[in-house]
């Protein structure tokens, strides 16, 4: 095992194209009830530069080495009396920092150390790249729409930006549930996609009247559960669009991407509307679930979004990968405008997925 790892740290708040910097540190030593990672492949999330920028839910202590939600790996050695895993296996690490709790290191490192109740087996059917996404957006699909609002077959679910990757991850979800959704879309030429994708009914913001489309859909019932990741007005409509009763829970705030100011992060909600008609908005944030649900049910969470992945149920699309010296690179396409693609940054162990000789990508 070496001595030293190269990893991309952020030294102080900033833009991360500023204060990112490749440099090598010791490889950590996993305690008694850790294993140590060798990471194979970690995404670059857009929330994972707001930490960097001082814009997001916490703030780490810098210098710190970027990356806080996920990756896979291999166990390169375990801490001691720590049992469950063996020396070489295939695993994701869940790195998103619980709130309030512990987290495993940043990702963007060659070894890691993590607790071995936040690490799922993982078989060689799933690729890298698949098996790095596990841990944040298919899971945050499948909590939105089985746990926080226990959506049934036949009913309607109405979701805001439905092109997004959690938005199009619903759209499957709910198709293989029986659940009927009703997207919402910015623009006129992302509706054919939507369509195709199997989301049932489309609205476009840019043409088409939200309220009043929703109405026409759902017919005298309503529409009586959402999720919303934009907030802002947006947020707003969808409030005013449920049914008496309705629950909308909201997971991002899109519409104030580029925001800076605090006051900005808002959702114009309507008194009257959440008074008389008994309606509910409250907010869902992956962190903050890891910290309230305990290590065998975040588990059991995983093992069945590792199942959706592996049947095909759900489908992530293909990383693209970077080494950690093209990070500035990397960083600007994880921002880019209908990118398309989420940059990964890969490390060669030597092994492809079932501990071969040569890299998978």
């Amino acid at each position: 095992m070496p001595e030293s790892m190269r990893a991309l740290v952020a030294d102080k708040v900033g833009e991360p194209a500023d204060v990112l910097r490749l440099e090598s540190r010791p490889v950590p030593t996993p305690a008694a009830g850790q294993a140590l990672i060798r990471v194979k492949a970690t995404p670059i999330h857009a929330s994972d530069l707001h930490v960097i920028r001082g814009r997001y839910g916490f703030t780490p202590e810098f210098p710190t080495v970027g990356g806080h939600m996920e990756c896979v790996g291999r166990v390169e050695a375990l801490g001691p009396d720590t049992e469950g895993l063996t020396i070489g296996e295939r695993v994701v690490a869940v790195a998103v920092p619980a709130v309030p709790g512990p987290h495993v290191a940043g990702t963007w490192q060659e070894h890691l150390v993590a607790d071995t109740r936040r690490l799922l087996s993982v078989s060689g059917d799933l690729s890298d790249s698949s098996a790095c996404q596990l841990a944040v957006n298919p899971l945050t699909a499948l909590l939105l729409v089985t746990r926080e609002l226990d959506v049934q077959p036949g009913e309607w679910l109405l979701q805001t930006a439905a092109g997004s990757t959690v938005g199009r991850l619903i759209i499957q979800l709910c198709g293989h549930l029986g659940i009927r959704t009703i997207n919402v879309v910015r623009r006129r030429d992302a509706v054919a996609e939507i369509k195709a994708l199997g989301g049932d009914e489309v609205i476009c913001t840019e043409d088409e009247d939200l309220l009043q489309r929703v109405a026409e859909i759902a017919g005298p019932g309503g529409v009586r559960k959402a999720v919303d990741c934009v907030a802002g007005p947006v947020g707003a409509q969808v409030s005013q669009a449920l049914a008496p009763g309705g629950k909308v829970v909201v997971y991002g705030a899109l519409s104030t991407h580029r925001q800076t100011d605090p006051a900005a992060l808002t959702i114009p909600l309507s008194a009257r509307s959440l008074i008389y008609e008994t309606k509910t908005v409250r907010g869902f944030w992956l962190n903050r679930w890891f910290g309230t649900t305990s290590a065998e049910d975040a588990l059991h969470a995983l093992s069945e979004v590792r199942s959706l992945v592996a049947d095909e149920v759900l489908t992530i699309p293909q990383g693209q990968p970077f080494p950690l010296e093209r990070f500035a690179v990397a960083i600007a396409l994880a921002e880019a405008p209908a990118h398309g693609t989420k940059p990964l940054f890969v490390f060669d162990d030597g092994r492809d997925n079932d501990g071969s000789q040569g890299v998978r990508r």
